[in-house]
Parts: C-alpha cells; sequence; structure tokens
C-alpha cells in the first residue's frame, strides 16, 4: 500500500540445503518490500558472486543488489562498487544488534547502502507460513509487514538503520 504497488506474483523459490525456513521466508519477505517485475532471486547461498535477489536494467546493469543477515565489509564494499542501490535486511534481533553496533561507524561511508532491520513483531514466526506449496498475501504500510496465508498471519516491523 506505501508503494501502491499491487500485483500477484507466481514465484519459485530454490532452496540451498543449508538454508532455514526462517531465511528463506525473509528471502520472500525481501521480494515483497521491493517487488517489481524485474526483481529476481539468485543462486543465493550457492554463489559468492551474486546476492540473494537483484533486479538488473535492461542494459544488464545492477540497479538493486539485496542480501541477507549480517555482512563483511569486504562484500558490502563489492555489492556496492557494483550496484546503484544495496539493500541488507538483517533479521535476527540479538546478533542484528551486535553486528550494527560493531559496523555502522564503516557503513555510513557507502552513500547507495540501505541497512534495514526485520523483527517479528507477532507470536507467530516466518517460518510456520514456509510450506512446499504457499499461496501468502502481503500488506505492506507504515514500516509494518502482515504476511498471511489462509490460517495464520505474521506481522513484521521495519525498521531502517541506515538510509
Amino acid at each position: 500500500m506505501d508503494r501502491h504497488h499491487y500485483q500477484s506474483y507466481s514465484l519459485t523459490l530454490a532452496r540451498h540445503p543449508s538454508e532455514t525456513d526462517e531465511r528463506m521466508m525473509v528471502r520472500l519477505l525481501a521480494f515483497a518490500l521491493n517487488a517489481n517485475d524485474a526483481l529476481s532471486f539468485t543462486k543465493g547461498l550457492s554463489s559468492d558472486s551474486e546476492p540473494d535477489l537483484w533486479q538488473r536494467s535492461l542494459c544488464d546493469e545492477i540497479e538493486l543488489w539485496i542480501e541477507l543477515g549480517q555482512l563483511d565489509e569486504k562484500r558490502l564494499r563489492r555489492a556496492c562498487g557494483k550496484a546503484k542501490q544495496v539493500i541488507v535486511y538483517l533479521y535476527a534481533d540479538r546478533s542484528a544488534t551486535v553486528w550494527w553496533e560493531q559496523n555502522k561507524d564503516m557503513l555510513k561511508r557507502f552513500s547507495n547502502l540501505r541497512i534495514v532491520r526485520l523483527s517479528v513483531t507477532s507470536e507467530t514466526q516466518l517460518n510456520v507460513l514456509s510450506q512446499r506449496n504457499m499461496h501468502l498475501n502481503a500488506t505492506i504500510q507504515e514500516n509494518q509487514v502482515w504476511l498471511s496465508d489462509d490460517k495464520q498471519a505474521v506481522t513484521v516491523e521495519v525498521s531502517d538503520w541506515l538510509h
């Protein structure tokens, strides 16, 4: 609703064997937050040279590079050099706060970097929505995301830590 983007997507998510249900759902949430016809999932954990999601222009330039979790400075520097905009979604509350406190001064030097913290504010966790075949609805309004299926809903708070 905040972006006035109303669309239905049929997505296929390849899941790395080491990826948890929570991380996969955060990838899906990152897609919903940045939904665009040009946004696509990449090889993700299977590749060191690609982000979790990206949006490429018709000239094959990387317009948006999306990563999940706590990255090292070298990877962030490389991403910021390749893409017009980089977004990192942090989702593990306690460790995300520690990572942010240790890196926030260094991160401020990247003008095209945005750090976003996702925090589940409902009793239901994201991983309970994970199914082999999912039909989910996402409503995004005023820094909150309501992600639901036909049985349950999860509320996620979206906080900009660096913009």
